[in-house]
């Protein structure tokens, strides 16, 4: 769909409106000029890929309907709004199952929603990008335009910036906090420097867990993306499936997803492999760029002792310092990694529902839940390992 669209900004030219179904429609070029390769999971390899390989697609309930903005002549594409049109809540770490068994009650349906984000991904990040500022309300009404048409209930982005958060509570959306937990690098030169930092019997505990699993006879490799074996992807996928079906779910990406990023974009992908007597047992797959470190999947052949937390987050700690990233983004959830030096952050989904009723039942419901959300936070960082209380 199509439309011409004159703004205040831009009185003199109008602007043309699409939703594409598919993220080729854009392409590569296009796309990647206003998102940037910085973050891994916007870019357009990562959500092609995804595409391509059905991961996001009608199987998934993951439906790409992007929103692209172009001059009049359609020559230059000026905004993008990742998009999906979504037929359930899976693999979108905002947890709204409530509402849509509140929709249920009502006699009303919650699916389809929409949601900008980028699909099974926990990672904050900008959302919106190109001149969205400039072009705000008209995005909003668009895409809220396009949901009634379509029957469709809300739209929901999840993981924006802060900045991003200013922009679209400005159209109306209702702005929900939520907490992860993430490292922060305070230029140690090792992660001896690291354990420093932390009071004496937390310093003690980390290095306890460390020592038993070199106890065990478990070595650690590196593989960055470009070097990692067809073998390799070959266990960790079986690692990745397994940590999924522990919990009786099937994972959400398939091996040729990973066969794909893997070709596109090797300089921000690394697998860290654990390895006992000649044989891997674990394996953590992280993404990259020059600042932070992702982790993202893990899973192991056998359990062994604190086998989970030295793939995971030591193995990273190391990663990081080693090579001078700032942050390390370890995943949604997860109070155990507040005594491993992971400090509290505050994350930031926005919310729009069309039935006015209920939109005022999540606006005031968001306000309690940030109440709690914020003694939360308060409560873990006094947990916090660090010797001058992080």
């Amino acid at each position: 769909m199509s439309e011409g669209y004159a703004t205040e900004h831009q009185k003199a030219e109008a602007v043309t409106v699409r939703f594409v179904d598919s993220i080729t429609e854009i392409g590569r070029d296009a796309w990647n000029a206003l998102t940037g390769t910085r973050n891994p999971f916007m870019r357009y390899e990562f959500l092609h890929a995804l595409e391509q390989t059905g991961c996001t697609g009608p199987a998934s309930g993951w439906l790409p309907r992007h929103l692209a903005l172009y001059d009049s002549k359609e020559e230059s594409c000026r905004v993008i709004v990742p998009l999906y049109c979504k037929t359930n809540s899976w693999g979108e770490y905002v947890f709204d199952w409530s509402w849509a068994n509140a929709y249920q009650q009502h006699g009303l349906t919650y699916y389809p929603k929409f949601v900008t984000a980028s699909p099974f991904t926990p990672s904050a990040g900008p959302r919106l990008f190109g001149d969205a500022a400039g072009h705000m309300p008209l995005i909003g009404e668009k895409i809220k335009q396009r949901a009634l048409r379509d029957n469709i209930s809300s739209w929901h982005v999840l993981f924006p910036t802060v900045e991003e958060c200013r922009l679209l509570r400005g159209q109306g959306m209702h702005i929900r906090h939520g907490t992860q937990f993430q490292w922060r690098n305070r230029d140690y030169n090792s992660f001896d420097d690291f354990l420093g930092s932390l009071a004496s019997r937390k310093r003690k505990n980390l290095r306890k867990e460390r020592q038993r699993v070199r106890d065990q006879d478990i070595r650690f490799t590196v593989t960055e993306g470009a070097d990692i074996s067809e073998a390799q992807w070959a266990d960790f996928f079986l690692y990745y499936q397994n940590t999924y079906l522990q919990r009786g779910m099937q994972g959400y990406l398939s091996l040729e997803f990973f066969h794909l990023v893997a070709a596109s974009m090797p300089e921000q992908l690394l697998l860290i492999s654990a390895e006992l007597c000649g044989r891997d047992i674990a394996a953590a797959l992280f993404f990259r760029n020059d600042e932070n470190l992702f982790g993202r999947y893990w899973g192991c052949r056998e359990k062994r002792e604190f086998l989970h937390f030295e793939t995971c987050y030591y193995q990273g700690l190391d990663y990081a310092i080693e090579h001078g990233l700032q942050a390390f983004d370890s995943g949604a959830q997860g109070e155990h990694k507040i005594q491993r030096g992971f400090e509290p952050v505050t994350t930031w989904s926005a919310h729009w529902l069309a039935d006015a009723d209920f939109d005022r039942a999540v606006g005031r419901f968001v306000k309690q839940e940030r109440t709690h959300i914020e003694a939360y936070q308060q409560a873990a960082r006094r947990l916090l390992p660090y010797r001058d209380g992080g």
